[in-house]
């Protein structure tokens, strides 16, 4: 058995935090990490002490809502602001750190992000959100899509 890749052992491990989604429509996970060390994890659901979506349906699915639209609309935190919050909490610096994340983030998380200071996001999968990627380079953080590793 190889041994992961740095990329690969952090995107394994976020993938694994977005298995607690409790979103209905997208599980998402986030891990920051600095010098090689988890900072905070998050995934998005349903804020502390309120009903998840899984349990009484999804708002968003109820008015019609197409994904990437009318964040407002929607009664979870998204990953990203739940691993920012949790670092919060306890008092964990995130100024320097990378974000490995299941999903591109969205613009609202990419303003968060950029304020706290994260220096380099790893994603697994797009979200179609041009303005995200643009201020992104703007704030000239290095964004990367992870690349799959071919199967031998």
């Amino acid at each position: 058995m190889s041994r992961l890749s740095f990329d690969e052992y952090f995107m394994e491990i976020t993938k694994l935090v977005a298995k607690r989604s409790t979103c209905k429509r997208r599980h998402v996970g986030a891990v920051l990490v600095k010098d090689k060390n988890i900072m905070a994890t998050g995934y998005n659901g349903a804020p502390r002490k309120t009903p998840h979506c899984l349990d009484i349906g999804c708002l968003r699915e109820k008015l019609g809502v197409p994904s990437g639209q009318r964040h407002e609309l929607c009664r979870g935190l998204h990953a990203e602001q739940n691993a920012i919050i949790q670092s919060a909490i306890h008092g964990v610096n995130i100024k320097g750190s990378m974000l490995f994340c299941t999903n591109q983030p969205c613009l609202i998380c990419t303003k968060m992000l950029i304020n706290c200071g994260v220096t380099e996001i790893v994603y697994l999968d797009g979200y179609p959100d041009e303005l995200a990627m643009e201020m992104l380079g703007q704030a000239e953080i290095i964004v990367r899509q992870f690349a799959v590793p071919e199967e031998i």
